[in-house]
């Protein structure tokens, strides 16, 4: 019954007619100028996760008009197939686009649409003799009076905050270099094994300086070359991407750093061999700004020739290369000399290793333990990867791509490797090799991905086992002048254990993986009649290990009422367990309240229902309001009724009163459960923002956060400091 209800809702949205529709399938029109107005959709939860680092990845690297393939500009939010094939069409006779408002001009992109991709633009500059040079600096800082009230920091010098730098400059109309660097206070040192613990050792946390991104990149329309830190991406991600982009094409340069929106704890030590943990008492309770921290990429070369002549048609062809060293969140490992395998919850010795704190002086001083620490550079991973393609056009092509790569421990006297529920695959060499194509006629086109991996990790009994397995995807878009269709069928085997595999995929993971154990089908539609935007979707599949069955639809719809006024409602519906699998808790959505014969908890396969109403108006031409209020119904077995009831409010300004000027504030009212405030999170969260330009380029932000835990959990009633309050400052440069 409730999988037939939440199909028919699909059903009456993706049936409705539409004029306007995004490309990649975003949960929302992005009409956005600033990181800041992502981080609002997000927190407003418009946006899932994956869809604020796209798009936040994608404005901070931006698109740059004169060299974006088809695939880079379909990766643009709010913009159809049709509107990329028009963009490339009056490129070509123009032969360079000089201002992106020619595009509405001549009626290549209506006005609506080209406001609201202009943040993620690069335009392109003609070498009108000489060899421009211009490009940005970046520093950022964040901190909390309580980094200085820390009477015990034992896990870093939290008096210290973290400063963060990015720096890119283009010069002429090919090169591009950029380096991000970054101060830590709270990194794990080296990590050794210690014999006479049988156990790992780490050098304490402490005040250090890392460049863990530095680029170079040689771009025309022919040659595509990078030196440095880097992503890369092919076909429909089934094989080889570590991209963000929803349809990625080539190398991606890699400078992003990102942030924790809330404090971490400033101590993470038990006891270990201790009379007690240093974390006892006021030392646990104490929290701190967290570093900034960044995702681990390629680290080498790349090469990629974009255009040679074949025939009627033209070919590519990527080769990359790549040596990086891999931190990994210290559960994750297993010492391979002590375990045959990782799979066996029951033998002890695969449990993770332990990882002591390096005392002062004598080595075998008592010391105690780290815990929920990330351990830097515990594998080197050497990658070699390639892709060739060739299209007959631009809309018809066919392609292979392969890659294969090898783990090795940096930690000598001991033999790591990886539990199997890591994201990367156990055994020490993996890869996958695959062919895509794609087809393009009029108003259709259809792509598709066919690949299979390997690995080494060891056979076992249940589901999994190693050696790798193959998958496959099929995607196929319908674009009129007005809407955009999207429909989709995967297959992910149980043993395709590819961590480089991101492809159209449920959130759901098995072993670490999210494309792995699913056969799937999904329907997305986006557009907008008149003053109506609509969106809407289903998402149907199984895992073959368990034969369970879920779901998960989502409609959307968007009311201009009126030149100021805006409205919208919003309906979410997620099941677990359309059909269930045996074992499997059906009175849980989030937190299992069943535990297993070895003392581990139940997955959940109940529901949740989530509606949300939200309002705009424009007061004036620089004053906007903003306000939604969310209301989500969970199975939850700690219930009577089985249900538990979730509640958030939210309110938002944006004041511009001249382009030098942009002041922004927002007040979050959260309640995880209505019914208990001493279940879970009940907070208030205000937050204030104001970016001036100081000169015609700089611009200087200045942010302040105030959070505070109303709920009456223990957590809550011991945690210092409440509230919090974080502030935040950021300087940039242009030139």
């Amino acid at each position: 019954m409730r999988l037939s209800v939440a199909l028919a809702l699909a059903a009456g949205l993706v049936g409705a007619a539409a004029e306007r529709a995004t490309a990649a399938p975003y949960e929302a029109f992005i009409d956005v100028e600033t990181e800041e107005d992502l981080i609002d959709l997000l927190v407003a939860g418009q946006i899932s996760d994956e869809t604020y680092e796209a798009l936040s990845t994608l404005l901070a690297r931006g698109v740059n008009l004169e060299l974006a393939d088809r695939a880079e500009l379909y990766s643009l939010p709010n913009l159809t197939y049709a509107d990329v094939d028009a963009i490339l069409a009056y490129r070509k006779e123009q032969g360079f686009i000089a201002d992106p408002a020619e595009l509405v001009s001549a009626g290549v992109l209506t006005e609506d649409k080209l406001l609201s991709v202009a943040a993620f633009l690069i335009v392109g500059q003609r070498d009108t003799g000489g060899t421009p040079i211009h490009g940005w600096v970046r520093a950022i800082t964040r901190s909390s009076p309580s980094d200085f009230g820390v009477d015990t920091p034992v896990d870093g010098d939290a008096g210290v905050p973290p400063l963060g730098l990015r720096a890119r400059v283009k010069v002429g109309s090919e090169l591009t270099v950029g380096v991000v660097g970054v101060s830590t206070r709270l990194r794990l040192g080296e990590v050794v094994a210690d014999p006479n613990r049988d156990a790992l050792i780490a050098d304490p946390p402490g005040l250090q300086v890392v460049v863990p991104k530095a680029y170079a990149r040689w771009e025309t329309d022919d040659v595509d070359a990078i030196v440095g830190s880097f992503r890369a991406g092919f076909g429909q991600r089934l094989t080889f991407d570590n991209s963000t982009d929803y349809t990625p094409n080539g190398f991606y340069f890699d400078d992003q750093l990102t942030y924790d929106s809330t404090l971490g704890a400033a101590c993470k030590r038990s006891q270990g061999e201790l009379p007690s943990s240093p974390c006892t008492g006021a030392a646990g309770d104490a929290y701190v700004t967290p570093d900034f921290h960044w995702r681990d990429g390629l680290f080498g070369v790349g090469v990629g020739a974009r255009k040679i002549t074949v025939g009627e048609g033209t070919l590519q062809a990527y080769g990359f290369g790549s040596y990086s060293r891999r931190s990994i969140y210290q559960y994750e490992l297993v010492d391979r000399g002590r375990c045959a395998d990782p799979r066996d919850d029951s033998d002890p010795a695969c449990s993770a290793p332990d990882v002591y704190a390096r005392p002062d002086g004598d080595p075998l001083t008592p010391t105690g333990r780290y815990k929920f620490m990330t351990l830097p550079d515990v594998f080197g991973q050497a990658l070699g990867g390639g892709n060739v393609t060739y299209f007959a056009d631009r809309r018809n092509y066919v392609g292979v791509t392969g890659y294969a790569a090898k783990l090795t421990s940096l930690v000598e006297g001991v033999d790591l490797d990886l539990q199997e529920w890591s994201a990367l695959p156990g055994g020490g060499t993996f890869g996958a090799a695959g062919v895509n194509f794609a087809f393009g006629q009029q108003w259709l086109d259809v792509a598709g991905e066919v690949a299979h991996s390997f690995d080494q990790q060891p056979d076992a009994a249940g589901p999994a086992s190693g050696g790798g397995g193959p998958a496959a995807i099929l995607r196929a878009t319908a674009t009129g002048k007005k809407r955009e269709l999207e429909a989709s069928l995967r297959y992910f085997s149980v043993d395709h254990a590819n961590p480089f595999s991101r492809p159209i995929a449920a959130a759901d993971e098995f072993e670490g993986n999210r494309a792995r154990d699913e056969v799937g089908a999904r329907l997305r539609y986006t557009g907008r009649h008149g003053n109506l935007g609509v969106r809407g979707g289903v998402d149907v599949w199984t895992n073959p290990s368990t034969d369970a069955v879920k779901a998960e639809v989502f409609g959307r719809v968007d009311v201009q009422a009126t030149d100021r006024l805006g409205w919208g409602l919003t309906e979410e519906y997620t099941d677990k367990g359309v059909r269930a699998a045996d074992g499997i808790a059906a009175d849980c959505f989030e937190v299992s309240i069943e535990f297993d014969e070895r003392g581990e908890p139940i997955p959940c396969s109940g529901s949740k229902l989530k509606s949300i109403a939200r309002g705009r108006y424009q007061v004036s031409r620089g004053l906007r309001l903003t306000a939604q209020l969310q209301h989500a119904l969970l199975d939850d077995g700690n219930h009577p009724d089985g249900k538990r009831h979730d509640l958030s409010a939210w309110l938002a300004a944006l004041y511009k009163p001249s382009p030098d000027l942009r002041v922004t504030g927002r007040v979050r009212y959260l309640s995880e459960d209505v019914a208990d405030a001493a279940a879970l999170e009940e907070s208030l969260w205000f937050t204030g923002d104001v970016t001036l330009r100081l000169r015609k380029k700089d611009r200087l932000r200045v942010r302040g956060d105030v959070f505070t835990y109303l709920d009456d959990r223990a957590s809550t009633m011991d945690r210092s400091p409440n509230p919090e309050l974080w502030l935040w400052l950021q300087y940039e440069a242009k030139f």
